[in-house]
C-alpha cells in the first residue's frame, strides 16, 4: 500500500466531496425515473380516445407532484408513491 501524497489526498477529498453533493440529485434523478415509468404504464388511458377516470386521474397528478417541495436527500427517500386505482 503506498500512502497519497497531500497533493492525491487533496483532490481525493474534492472528489468524495463532489459525490457527496450530487447525492440530492442522484436521488431525484432516480425518483423521477420511478415516475415516468408509473405514468407511462397509464399513459394510453390519457389518449384522446379514452375517457380518463377521475381517480386515474388524481393519481396520475399525484405522481406529477410527487417531486414537488423536496429539498434533502431523507425527503426523497420518504417518498411514498401513490397506489394505482
Amino acid at each position: 500500500i503506498v500512502p497519497f501524497t497531500a497533493a492525491e489526498e487533496t483532490a481525493r477529498d474534492n472528489e468524495e466531496a463532489a459525490y457527496a453533493n450530487g447525492a440530492f440529485d442522484r436521488a431525484m434523478a432516480d425518483l423521477r425515473q420511478k415516475r415516468e415509468s408509473l405514468l407511462k404504464a397509464t399513459d394510453y388511458l390519457a389518449l384522446s380516445d379514452n375517457t380518463l377516470t377521475t381517480t386515474m386521474s388524481t393519481y396520475r397528478q399525484a405522481l406529477r407532484d410527487l417531486t414537488d417541495g423536496l429539498t434533502t436527500v431523507d425527503e426523497v427517500n420518504a417518498v411514498v408513491f401513490p397506489t394505482k386505482p
